[in-house]
């Protein structure tokens, strides 16, 4: 595998959107100042209010090779975006950062070996979920599980493949300026949106079993559903401005809010309560197989996650489709600044 010498670090943009991550931050800041010691490591903060400017201050007065920018837009689409365009110039590669997850040894210079091995001008990553406590662990089980992820490739360790998406790690700046950048008014699903139009442009993305990342879930039940209602009406966009189609997995879920709906019809006749109480149960029975396998009772809880993830997916998705639909449907070039 090719190491994290200079050369290779100087070719890299590294981009951590950040907004709130005091507890995060640090660890990340450790981990790729030593993983990659000659790139150059930019913080996009989107308004933070806690210790995030602070921690990252303090980092500075070590380490030149750190920038904070702020992004007034807020999302992180919109602080990439801005971070490639004013610090990108000279710079090969992008690799984004996410704050909620961990990254193993050695994550740079793993992804940069696949793109020269496999001529990938994108290489993302599975993505493994981790809880720490009771309801995160239920969550986990559920994200990690098909009932919560349909057979998802990156949501699972398998061979490495050409993917039509994966959770964003590396891609080449020159592409990802050509075609537009993440689009930025769209707060979810954004890197779905830009796999579409990087492969309309001729991108090959491979996806990388060996780099697989760590992600802790949200803690409680309503910041699950809010999570998981912005992921369903962000692929609603994305398939709005591209007329793709759903997918048999994706498409299940948008039964769930038409079930619960059809239970205000349940005091005429039962029969209407059928569809809710067979997915209630296959849900919760599902998840308490998980548990019992794991002999957790916070595992057993992973039918009610998954239920969750169900209904804020499928609302969101239906939402979005009552909405005006966006003109914005290309972008110009972003230009570096």
């Amino acid at each position: 595998m090719m190491s994290a010498s200079a050369p290779a670090s100087a070719d890299v943009l590294i981009v951590i959107p950040c907004l709130n991550e005091e507890a995060n931050l640090s660890r990340l800041l450790d981990h790729f100042l030593a993983d990659a010691p000659s790139a150059e490591i930019v913080v996009a903060d989107g308004g933070s209010t806690d210790r995030s400017h602070a921690i990252v201050r303090d980092f500075q007065h070590r380490h030149p090779n750190l920038p904070l920018i702020d992004n007034p837009r807020r999302i992180q689409s919109a602080g990439v975006n801005l971070a490639v365009t004013t610090m990108g110039r000279g710079r090969k590669w992008l690799l984004r950062v996410d704050a909620h997850c961990d990254y193993p040894a050695g994550y740079m210079a793993g992804l940069l070996d696949s793109a020269a091995r496999h001529e990938a001008s994108s290489v993302v990553v599975p993505m493994i979920t981790t809880g720490r406590d009771c309801f995160q662990r239920a969550c986990a089980s559920a994200q990690n599980s098909l009932i919560g992820t349909g057979g998802s490739p990156h949501r699972h360790i398998g061979e490495g493949r050409f993917v039509d998406h994966g959770h964003h790690a590396l891609m080449r700046i020159d592409l990802f300026l050509a075609v537009g950048g993440y689009r930025e008014n769209q707060s979810h699903n954004e890197d779905a949106e830009l796999d579409l139009r990087l492969q309309a442009a001729g991108a090959r993305i491979w996806l990388e079993p060996r780099q697989a990342i760590v992600y802790h879930p949200r803690k409680t039940p309503l910041a699950l559903l809010r999570q998981y209602f912005r992921y369903g009406d962000g692929r609603a966009r994305t398939m709005r401005l591209h007329g793709t189609k759903l997918k048999a997995r994706q498409a299940l879920p948008l039964l769930v809010p038409i079930a619960l709906a059809m239970l205000l019809l349940a005091p005429f006749h039962p029969l209407f309560a059928l569809p809710a109480l067979g997915w209630a149960s296959i849900c919760l029975f599902y998840g308490l197989l998980i548990g019992l396998k794991a002999r957790s009772h916070c595992v057993a809880a992973s039918g009610v996650a998954a239920m969750l993830m169900h209904l804020g997916w499928g609302a969101g998705y239906l939402y979005q489709q009552f909405r005006p639909r966006p003109s914005d449907r290309r972008l110009p070039a972003l230009v570096l600044r």
